[in-house]
């Protein structure tokens, strides 16, 4: 009896727990769903912009001289110190003038003797003219006096040649500057021999190249140069654009600051580059020099109105570029888009996928997936529901 009981029992608390362990969860407070993620959002900004193209290339000089000497000689004086700046005129050499003058000396008095000689013959010339008409000589006997003169003549002709030619090896003794400019180092030492002339085996002095301007050369690719082409055409530019103007940056600059204009592009096409070289001139403080590499931008487009977009806010989805717009219910959706240059730092321009008064996610990116509920906030504008905070009272002074 006793037994049963016990059964009847725990048959009535099997039945009654799981009731009283639903009732005990019923009463548990369910997890509520978490808030739409706050972004935020702007519109496009719409500018006017000109598609520009980059090039890498190098600085040359506007003017570079080698400074050799005409005549030869032994190396008497070195007027400049290395790598200073010279104007065209400054003297930069000395050669041993002392053999030159004696030359000059001798040819001075050769002339002297050859005019003496012509003004003898020109005065028997004279007398030979009043004597044939007289017949009291030759005609043989005139002709004779008349050719000595032409003879004596051209002595003094070749003579004088020969003291300008002096003249002017005293005066190659000086090298002067040609250019203005900064020269290198000194190629050859004070007491050294020096080879002169016109021929090959001539002796390097020392190098100038001119600072200002500075051209700076650079290649462009088929395509590139028919763009150009008809660019300048569109604007009746029968200069071919070689006054477009340019910006360069350094390596070590951050931005395009210099300014400069075409001034060159070459006639011929390389065959096997398949490229063209274009050349631009800068105005130079010292700053640019021969030889150093820089990006130049070359306008490659007319001007058009454009949408800008912070580069932050594209994103990447297999290779293909996207925004998050946010529409009318709150909703982010991606559009993908076309990616132009990039501008004042971290502006994108966007080509096509984009419209004027689309939202665009520009802060949140990373919290956003497309067809997710979000909460936009304007760009500029305090969060909504934010009133003006009430300044703290400030504390009085005793």
């Amino acid at each position: 009896m006793k037994v049963s009981s016990l059964s009847r029992l725990a048959a009535a608390l099997l039945l009654v727990a799981p009731a009283l362990v639903a009732c005990g969860e019923s009463q548990k407070p369910q997890a509520s769903a978490p808030p739409p993620p706050t972004v935020t959002v702007a519109k496009p900004i719409k500018r006017t912009v000109v598609d520009q193209d980059e090039y890498v290339g190098r600085f040359v000089a506007e003017n570079s001289v080698e400074v050799r000497s005409r005549v030869s000689g032994y190396l008497e004086q070195v007027h400049f110190r290395d790598g200073q700046m010279v104007k065209e005129g400054d003297l930069l050499f000395s050669i041993d003038k002392r053999p030159f003058q004696n030359t000059l000396d001798q040819a001075r008095a050769n002339l002297t003797q050859a005019r003496s000689n012509f003004e003898f013959t020109k005065a028997d010339l004279a007398r030979a003219q009043q004597l044939v008409r007289d017949r009291a000589i030759a005609e043989q006997v005139f002709d004779q006096r008349a050719q000595a003169h032409r003879n004596a003549q051209a002595a003094v002709a070749a003579q004088e040649a020969a003291v300008r030619q002096a003249e002017l090896d005293l005066q190659f003794t000086e090298l002067r500057a040609p250019i203005d400019g900064r020269i290198g180092d000194r190629r050859v030492s004070q007491g050294n021999l020096v080879t002169g002339g016109t021929s090959g085996s001539t002796t390097l002095l020392a190098t100038i190249v001119s600072i200002d301007p500075i051209r700076f050369e650079f290649s462009f690719d088929e395509l590139s140069f028919l763009r150009y082409e008809r660019l300048a055409r569109i604007r009746n530019d029968s200069a071919r654009g070689l006054s477009t103007p340019v910006m360069l940056r350094l390596i070590d600059e951050p931005t395009f600051t210099h300014r400069g204009r075409m001034d060159f592009v070459d006639n011929v096409i390389d065959r096997s580059s398949g490229t063209i070289r274009g050349r631009a001139e800068f105005r130079n403080d010292g700053l640019f020099t021969p030889g150093m590499f820089a990006r130049v931008q070359v306008p490659g487009s007319p001007e058009y109105d454009a949408l800008l977009v912070p580069d932050p806010a594209i994103g990447t989805d297999q290779g293909r570029k996207f925004v998050l717009v946010v529409g009318e219910d709150n909703t982010a959706v991606s559009k993908y888009v076309t990616l132009g240059q990039v501008l004042d730092g971290n502006l994108r321009v966007i080509k096509s996928g984009l419209g004027g008064d689309d939202r665009v996610v520009v802060n949140g990116l990373m919290r956003v997936r497309p067809g997710q509920k979000v909460t936009p906030q304007e760009e500029g504008k305090p969060p909504a529901g934010a009133g003006p905070q009430a300044q703290a009272p400030q504390p009085q002074s005793r």
